[in-house]
């Protein structure tokens, strides 16, 4: 996959970008980033990129010619790429989401700043916004990390192992089961028994009841997709049965 990002602050992305999960997956061939600073389309000796807004009111709105050189130019190289503007206003992000931009070629990420970007942008030149949550940021480019992060991590050979997939929170509208290691007692807190038991059937048991409770307890808005059968749905709401 290539994954291009817009911003006029490109070197935001250099440091997270540069460690973990995702230089790995770079460094292996599974993912290619390119950062582009959008004053590179600009046409005047200042590079502005925003203007005063039409009918007055705070703050500054990007400029569309900029965007539209920009993206325009990224097109111009084969394949086009999925347009995605990060905006409060957006859909709001999902691992089922997340699951489907994991399945194209390119991504080409816009991270606006100011008050706004103009609305000929949005309605002419991207094809889906994205939002990260309900609340405000500086500008696109905390958003574009988010997903790049989430996204990379889907794509085959980004994990050493494609198993610690399966039961992440989320998928199957679960979250994830409570995880433990070493010492099995610490300050008198100790690992549930099943899990030194050495029974894999009792333990996934456990893990799968441990995933519904969890669910029902912390985000209830979930299970109405969740595959659970009628002694799950039976039992979801009590933390100590089992």
């Amino acid at each position: 996959m290539r994954i291009d990002i817009v911003s006029v602050f490109p070197q935001m992305f250099e440091s997270p970008f540069g460690a973990s999960i995702i230089k790995r997956a770079a460094d292996a061939g599974v993912v290619e980033i390119a950062l582009h600073d959008l004053r590179d389309w600009t046409d005047d000796r200042h590079r502005t990129v925003d203007d005063a807004p039409y009918g007055g009111g705070a703050g500054m709105v990007m400029r569309p010619e900029p965007w539209f050189r920009a993206v325009e130019q990224l097109q111009e190289s084969p394949p086009a790429g999925r347009v995605i503007l990060l905006t409060p206003q957006g859909r709001p992000l999902t691992q089922s989401l997340v699951a489907d931009l994991a399945q194209e070629e390119r991504l080409i990420l816009c991270a606006a700043r100011y008050e706004g970007i103009d609305e000929r942008v949005r309605e002419h030149l991207v094809d889906d916004e994205i939002s990260v949550g309900d609340y405000v940021l500086s500008g696109g480019e905390l958003p574009a990390m988010v997903v790049v992060d989430a996204v990379v991590r889907l794509l085959p050979g980004a994990l050493g192992s494609a198993e610690s997939l399966l039961e992440e929170s989320f998928n199957d509208s679960l979250l994830e089961y409570p995880h433990y290691t070493r010492p099995p007692d610490f300050r008198g807190w100790t690992v549930p028994p099943v899990l030194l038991s050495g029974d894999h059937a009792k333990i996934d048991r456990w893990r799968r009841a441990q995933r519904i409770r969890r669910t029902a307890q912390r985000r209830p808005d979930l299970l109405a997709d969740a595959d659970l059968t009628p002694a799950e749905l039976e039992e979801r709401g009590d933390p100590t049965a089992g």
